[in-house]
Parts: structure tokens; sequence; C-alpha cells
């Protein structure tokens, strides 16, 4: 029989076969994050005689991470993934200077301690590739947060220094010779809102400040 055809008759290798079966198993995660804002203004912000507009820059960062995973069953894992994030945002505000409008950009710098508690929903392996979702929620802490600071001549916008988002993903699962490799996208949205009035237009002017990050992970398991 020609070797062509004993080639198309070769199984595929399945990498880690009992990988999947494990109790639990851990892991680290190495990822990029785009932080932005979603900024609600006061209805009558136009009423401020200086501002004209709010608008957000989002800017990269990144995370590192660990990787806790249960086994909940064939086709669900919870996993806890604490994680230290590092990242920043601009809040752009055109204001009216006498006759001339004028932008000016505060930076909100942040490190976050991230903690995740998600449920990973499975499908079903082929050969050495696996699809998934992932849903829950994470409390976030910003190490970074100047809320109890205080600003000299209004410098600053504070924010608070806690957190709650829910979170939704996709992701694949690759099965390797000696370890399992995952890619996954992410996107995070923060529950509470974040500003901290102190009675100047930089603060008052908005109705809710909410957190979004989108996030690409790489995960070694």
């Amino acid at each position: 029989m020609p070797d062509y055809v004993n080639a198309q008759k070769v199984p595929h290798i399945e990498n880690l076969p009992r990988y999947d079966l494990k109790p639990y198993h851990f892991g680290f995660s190495i990822c990029v994050n785009k932080m932005d804002f979603a900024v609600h203004p006061v209805p009558n912000y136009h009423s401020f005689d200086s501002l004209f507009a709010i608008h957000v820059t989002p800017q990269w960062g990144f995370n590192i991470g660990i990787v806790s995973n249960l086994r909940l069953g064939n086709y669900a894992d919870l996993r806890f993934l604490p994680t230290l994030s590092f990242g920043e945002r601009i809040l752009d505000y055109t204001l009216k200077v006498g006759n001339k409008t004028n932008e000016t950009l505060k930076k909100i710098e942040s490190t976050f301690l991230d903690f995740p508690l998600l449920l990973k929903y499975k499908s079903k392996r082929l050969y050495n590739v696996r699809a998934y979702v992932i849903t829950g929620f994470q409390y976030s802490l910003d190490l970074a947060s100047q809320a109890k600071k205080k600003a000299r001549n209004n410098d600053l916008v504070k924010l608070q220094a806690n957190d709650l988002y829910y979170e939704f993903g996709v992701g694949f699962d690759f099965y390797l010779d000696y370890f399992k490799f995952s890619t996954e996208l992410k996107m995070m949205y923060g529950l509470q809102n974040l500003i901290k009035y102190d009675g100047t237009v930089y603060t008052n002017s908005i109705q809710r400040l909410n957190s979004k990050i989108f996030q690409l992970s790489f995960l070694f398991e």
C-alpha cells in the first residue's frame, strides 16, 4: 500500500490525556490590558460655565497572576486567579478659558490587587484543543488610589480604592506535550461609581464613573 495512504490512517495523538481528570491544578498568567472608563456626565453638565466636554483616553497596561483551578465536572471548572495589574487612564476635559478653549488632562494611574472568582464552561475536547467561555465576579483594590490624599490646586481626580467587576470572556485551551497553554479575551465592567466628589468641576460634572477593562491573557497550566 502506498505510503501516503498509510499516513492518512495515523491517528491524532492526544497530549496530556488525563489532564482534565485532575481535581485541581495550578499555573500562572501573563496579560495585557486596556483600561477605560464609562463616563456618565450629570444631565446639565453644560451648565458649568467653563466645561464643554469630557472624554476618556484609554491606555495599555499589563497583569501577572496565579491560576488556581478546581474541577467541577467534565465541562465546568471553578477558577480563582489573584492578579497584580498595572495601568492608567486619562480624563480629558475641554474647558473654556477666557475666549478660548483649553484641554486639561488628568492622568489616573492604578495598581490593582485583583481577586476574581470565575466559572469556566468548556466544550468537548477536539484532539488537543478545547474552546471555553468564562464568567464571574472580581473584587479589586487600587493600591495607587489617591482617595485619601489632599489635592493641591485641584490637581487630582481622585477615585475610590474598591471596586467590584462583572467579567465575561472566551478562550481556547491548547494541550501541549508538557503543559496546557491558553489564550483568553475578556471584558470587565466595574459596578461601583468610582468618582470621589471634591466640589470641583472635574468631579461634580460626573454623575457616574465606571471602570471598563479589556484584557488579553496567556495562561500556562
